[in-house]
């Protein structure tokens, strides 16, 4: 079997050392090139505290598209919209994990997949993408007597909040009482905020100590609660999961794609 190169975006970040790990432990995969913004010119394996691989750390992210079957993205809003049209202008499956997207940067993710296979995901472990379903599952089964809350807690490095994963768990409960999650959610209560609103989503956004990502799913009804929980022990979870949706993406149609879709829960 032909192993698939994988070009990896911020390879010299905490994602981007995973992902390269993750890349790492496949016989089916090679890393390609990694491009970061520091670190130039140290082997990729190195960076990852790895063997020595033979490929430099470079800033030529085009170099980067160009010599790769799929590229992974874990880096910051403001970059992946450059990143997607080089996705887009060099024929590359294109795997984008960034959460906190702008909508300029996420017109430009879609626009690439008009041209080339983009896997998109707020999160790629396979507990959560599992997780998302049985809330929607459940969020149809009980009516608006249960009240959903969502509590995520992260790193003390974490941009955004909510945390993509916390979103994609809301979009699941709202999709499961059929309505739009923007049009009932709750987020960042503070002073006299009245009587919770019957049918809301509410979020809670804890950040300390380096937690690689905690969600649970609260289902608050009349005197009973029900719990579902995801606790990621380590962010390799991620980055092997990004790597099972490059691989699953190199030789697809042109298009716009889910982990629900690479893991066959859709």
């Amino acid at each position: 079997m032909a192993e698939v190169k994988i070009g990896v975006l911020g390879c010299s970040g905490r994602m981007g050392q995973a992902v390269l790990r993750a890349v790492a432990e496949r016989q089916d995969a090679a890393i390609a090139g990694g491009v970061a913004r520091s670190l130039i010119g140290q082997d990729v394996g190195e960076v990852a505290g790895l063997p020595r691989h033979g490929v430099v750390v470079t800033n030529d992210a085009e170099a980067l598209f160009r010599a790769s079957d799929a590229v992974i993205d874990f880096t910051l809003p403001q970059a992946t919209g450059g990143y997607a049209n080089l996705a887009a202008s060099t024929g590359t499956a294109y795997v984008v994990g960034t959460t906190g997207l702008g909508e300029a940067e996420q017109a430009a993710v879609d626009e690439a997949a008009r041209f080339v296979p983009v896997v998109q995901a707020a999160n790629f472990s396979l507990g959560v993408n599992l997780l998302a379903a049985l809330v929607r599952e459940a969020a149809r089964v009980l009516d608006e007597d249960f009240d959903i809350e969502i509590a995520e807690m992260h790193h003390r490095h974490k941009l955004d909040a909510p945390s993509g994963t916390a979103l994609l768990l809301g979009r699941a409960a709202a999709a499961g009482r059929g309505v739009n999650l923007e049009d009932v959610s709750d987020r960042g209560r503070d002073g006299h905020t009245g009587e919770r609103v019957p049918g809301h989503i509410g979020f809670a956004a804890l950040r300390g100590g380096d937690v690689a990502g905690d969600h649970t799913v609260m289902f608050a009804g009349p005197e009973e609660r029900i719990e579902l929980t995801h606790k990621a022990g380590n962010r390799m979870i991620f980055a092997r999961g990004a790597v099972k949706a490059a691989l699953w993406a190199v030789g697809k149609d042109a298009g716009k794609y889910g982990m629900a879709q690479v893991l066959g829960l859709d």
